[in-house]
Formats: structure tokens, C-alpha cells, sequence
């Protein structure tokens, strides 16, 4: 289990340093459940790396309950899926704070590892770890999850 959780989170935190030009150009809006809503793709990490052609990490966000769902298939050919609670806070040093837990059921959850500051865009957002600063992920919004995955 604690493999799965360190796959899991790098494939999710993995430093990028490097800002696409769509990234800088958009305004940066309010980090909500009803902005956060929908489907993120991971996009970039590791210094702007991406990931292999056959590898996907998706995470579903549910503004009504405040549920997120995780689909990935990092270090293995199957999709893995997790699902949990997620937190926006606002912290006056850092600005819009995320973090969560998995599982739905008050007596089988575990918090994320980090919390992780949002930059969020209408088509991108980007997490940085509070802890680790070079821990940045960036995701991409899509319409739709793959088929398959729904």
C-alpha cells in the first residue's frame, strides 16, 4: 500500500520549474469547488517532463460533496482508481491551499502527503507542495474523461 501511495504521489507532485506561455498568459481565478469541478489532466511535472505516450493521470473533482476521483495507470498497465475528500483553505502567507484524504468512509481514509498551493486558470492550475517547493505538477483541464475510464 505505501508503493501505491509513493507512485500515486509522484506521478501527481513531481517537481516542473518551467511556466508554459498559455500558463502565464491566462488571469488566475479563484480557487473554489465550482472552479475546481471537472476533469484535470497531468500535463507536465519534473522540470515540464511529461508523461509516457501510454501513462495517464486524471483527477475528477465534484464541487457538490467535495469528492475528488483520481484514474492512473502509473507503474502498471491497469487503471488504478482513488477517490476521497478534498479541503480548499486559504492560508494569508501562501494564498489557496488544497488538501485531502483518501476514502469515503470516516474509518478507512489517510491524509495526502502534502498540501499543496493552487494556481488555478480557466484551463490549467498548478500545484506546488507547501513542504517542497520544487514539488510542482501542472494539469490541464479536459472535457471529458478518456472512454474507458467513465
Amino acid at each position: 500500500m505505501r508503493r501505491y501511495i509513493t507512485l500515486l504521489f509522484a506521478a501527481l507532485t513531481l517537481c516542473s520549474c518551467v511556466k508554459n506561455e498559455t500558463e502565464q498568459s491566462e488571469p488566475l481565478v479563484d480557487v473554489t469547488p465550482v472552479n475546481l469541478a471537472g476533469v484535470w489532466m497531468l500535463t507536465s511535472f519534473d522540470g515540464g517532463a511529461t508523461l509516457q505516450e501510454s501513462d495517464y493521470v486524471y483527477i475528477c473533482f465534484d464541487r457538490s460533496d467535495r469528492t475528488y476521483t483520481i484514474y492512473q495507470n502509473i507503474g502498471t498497465m491497469y487503471c488504478e482508481v482513488k477517490s476521497g475528500r478534498y479541503f480548499v483553505e486559504t492560508d494569508p502567507m501562501l494564498g489557496a491551499v488544497i488538501r485531502g484524504n483518501y476514502g469515503t468512509d470516516e474509518y478507512n481514509f489517510f491524509d495526502w502527503s502534502h498540501r499543496y498551493i493552487v494556481e488555478l486558470r480557466s484551463t490549467t492550475m498548478r500545484w506546488t507542495a507547501t513542504d517542497d517547493r520544487q514539488n510542482v505538477s501542472v494539469y490541464t483541464r479536459v472535457d471529458a474523461l478518456p472512454e474507458g475510464l467513465q
